[in-house]
């Protein structure tokens, strides 16, 4: 299994050099096309204006809109268009995350720049966060930082359920290009590490039919998982970790856990999410 089709998200307020590259990276590593997006909606005009001037502020609005999602189309060709099977952009003047989740039924894997939860502009650029829980489909979220998708080493953060059932699914084509495959799981409170380590064993085996090695990890005492993965991923080198994301809706809001907000927001290195 490869990823035929690769979707990147386009940020209007940021850099997006960093998903581009991993969106090119992924697209020269399985021969896959790329589609680009982008959208923003309109900012409604200042509680003051009104009749001609409001009419005016829109349209410089809209305007300048037009002309921001017309020079990140040009920097999506620039940057993908020599390393990419085939490229198409799409984009509208809308909310970016339901506008991306209508596209995601085009794609295999979503690239997606890292938000900090003090950064994010719903009308710039697609939330991570959202997109994870709602896409229905395997997303790669890159820190600004990234210079490629390095997969030398790469970190699956096991948890025994559904969602890191699926991530790992999702990502059979990642963990059989990288060189060196870790599964860790975090003991929780009172659960006993040799369970644990019978269950990382059950998926390194599992990995082994699909041809791919994998090493298992599973610390000693239980403590904070975004740290203890952390310090596991700095251990192996990994270059990019694999984790289902978890959450529940409150009040019609996505709320993450704290590894899953850590993942998106926090962290240095790629993180393919799954749910």
């Amino acid at each position: 299994m490869d990823y035929k089709t690769v979707m990147v998200g386009l940020a209007l307020d940021g850099p997006n050099d960093a998903c581009l590259r991993v969106a090119g990276d992924l697209s020269e590593r399985f021969g896959a096309r790329v589609v680009g997006v982008a959208a923003s909606d309109l900012r409604p005009p200042m509680y003051f204006a009104e009749g001609d001037f409001a009419q005016k502020l829109l349209d410089e609005e809209t305007a300048a809109v037009q002309t921001r999602l017309s020079d990140l189309e040009a920097e999506f060709r620039a940057a993908i268009g020599k390393r990419a099977a085939s490229v198409e952009w799409r984009s509208a003047r809308a909310l970016p995350v339901p506008y991306m989740l209508q596209q995601a039924r085009a794609a295999d894997i979503i690239v997606v720049g890292a938000r900090s939860e003090t950064m994010v502009d719903p009308l710039a650029a697609p939330d991570p966060s959202d997109l994870v829980m709602q896409a229905g489909r395997p997303l790669i979220v890159v820190p600004a930082a990234v210079q490629w998708l390095d997969l030398r080493s790469v970190l699956v953060a096991w948890k025994d359920v559904r969602e890191a059932r699926r991530a790992v699914f999702d990502a059979l084509p990642i963990l059989a290009a990288a060189k060196e495959v870790t599964i860790a799981e975090i003991p929780e409170q009172d659960t006993d590490r040799a369970d644990a380590m019978s269950r990382v064993a059950d998926v390194a085996a599992w990995l082994r039919t699909h041809g791919i090695v994998a090493h298992t990890s599973v610390p000693e005492a239980p403590m904070d998982v975004s740290e203890q993965l952390d310090k596991i991923a700095a251990h192996v080198g990994a270059g990019a970790v694999v984790a289902g994301a978890y959450g529940h809706s409150r009040f019609r809001e996505w709320v993450l856990s704290g590894v899953t907000r850590h993942l998106v927001t926090e962290s240095r290195r790629c993180a393919l999410l799954s749910r």
